[in-house]
């Protein structure tokens, strides 16, 4: 369930700090940010749950045959028209156009509606953990989830306990009910963007991963150093979809296309049990997958990304059609006093038995201060015509 940062604080009083020196390097989440993050990402996949066991598919279609001459032409086009980049940024220029939007395996991506979006510029990849390093040397910036925790802010939350931390993913040791995330998701003081475990944890040799611990301020600051905007759901979903607009997933129709995992999620058994059968148990470097269409990568999995978008489940049913910015508040009737954004694309962590939010059409939400160790970003950029 979707829950505040001060209420994961109270629910695992008895063990955070016991568990900070005993945390394996599995998955984190982040402060402030991170719990209100872990607790509304929750709940969404907690109120999911039943609906994973429903819209599971039995079989798997196999179509790994050469392509017909028709969809290879459309296929190129597609590779044409997306491919221009911007060598400076690493961004790929979005040509615009028209798309379907939504889901119907979701209530809060209903209805299916037809959107128009300008051009723009968009990351090839997310921010990595190297260019938001840039970002604190040039601007001395501290993220939220670095920042001391002020007790009026957690009122019934003992003063010891008021660390700067995270939201972290333990792995249960044995199968667990999936009622509970508390279970599995732990709040670790010195979790933050360097420290994606803990303070005993780092991020040398992950410099090409994706940088989590990032709260939507955090994002919002670096885009706006960079030049940059972070992404509206509308144009983060046709950038996705990259030309596929009914497909299942924004890979295709099968979840494992040719026998192989083509985005980083969680395959096992959630929680305790992760194969790592796409070769990772948490990030991954960017690039590691195939890109799409449009010449993107990591559209579906590795860490969820902020949009621009207040969130609100009924937002669809009342959307402009072209260049849609989302509602002027937020709304979630969960947390009905908490401002949250939009957040897309799943994670590492989600998987067909719990998280089926790398679905196409999928949205996730997320509190403006919250973070995870599953919870990252990437930017966009107007486009000028000459």
């Amino acid at each position: 369930m979707n829950l505040s940062r001060a209420h994961l604080l109270k629910n695992n009083d008895h063990n955070i700090l016991s568990n900070l020196n005993s945390i394996e390097m599995k998955t984190t989440m982040s402060r402030t940010a991170m719990i209100l993050f872990v607790f509304m990402f929750f709940s969404l996949n907690i109120v999911q749950a039943q609906t994973v066991q429903k819209n599971k598919s039995s079989t798997c279609e196999k179509s790994c045959k050469a392509p017909s001459r028709r969809s290879a032409i459309q296929q190129a086009s597609l590779n044409e028209v997306a491919a221009e980049k911007s060598s400076q940024n690493e961004m790929v220029l979005i040509k615009g156009g028209v798309f379907t939007m939504g889901s119907n395996d979701f209530e809060d991506s209903k209805p299916l509606h037809q959107v128009e979006v300008n051009s723009f510029w968009m990351d090839e990849h997310e921010v990595t953990n190297a260019q938001f390093a840039e970002f604190v040397k040039a601007t001395g910036y501290i993220t939220v989830s670095e920042h001391p925790l002020k007790k009026e802010d957690y009122p019934g939350v003992s003063e010891e306990k008021l660390l700067p931390g995270s939201a972290v993913f333990i792995a249960p040791k044995q199968p667990v009910q999936l009622d509970n995330y508390l279970q599995w998701w732990q709040y670790v003081p010195g979790a933050d963007w360097r420290h994606p475990f803990g303070p005993n944890s780092s991020i040398a040799g992950k410099e090409n991963e994706p940088v989590v611990h990032v709260s939507y301020e955090d994002a919002a600051a670096y885009a706006k150093w960079a030049g940059k905007r972070l992404p509206t759901e509308a144009e983060w979903e046709y950038a996705a979809r990259a030309g596929n607009n009914f497909e299942k997933y924004y890979w295709g129709k099968e979840l494992k296309p040719c026998g192989k995992w083509p985005a980083n999620i969680f395959q096992g058994h959630f929680p305790d049990l992760n194969n790592a059968e796409d070769g990772y148990v948490t990030t991954a470097p960017v690039k590691s997958f195939p890109p799409n269409a449009f010449g993107l990568y990591d559209m579906d999995g590795n860490v969820w990304e902020w949009c621009s978008d207040f969130y609100r489940p009924d937002y669809y049913s009342v959307s402009v059609s072209k260049n849609p910015r989302g509602p002027e508040t937020s709304y979630d009737s969960e947390e009905p006093g908490i401002e949250k954004h939009v957040q897309r694309g799943g994670s590492f962590l989600c998987s067909d038995e719990y998280c089926i939010r790398y679905k196409a059409g999928s949205r996730g939400k997320g509190e403006t201060g919250s973070a995870a160790n599953n919870l990252g970003f990437r930017c966009v950029k107007e486009f000028v015509s000459q």
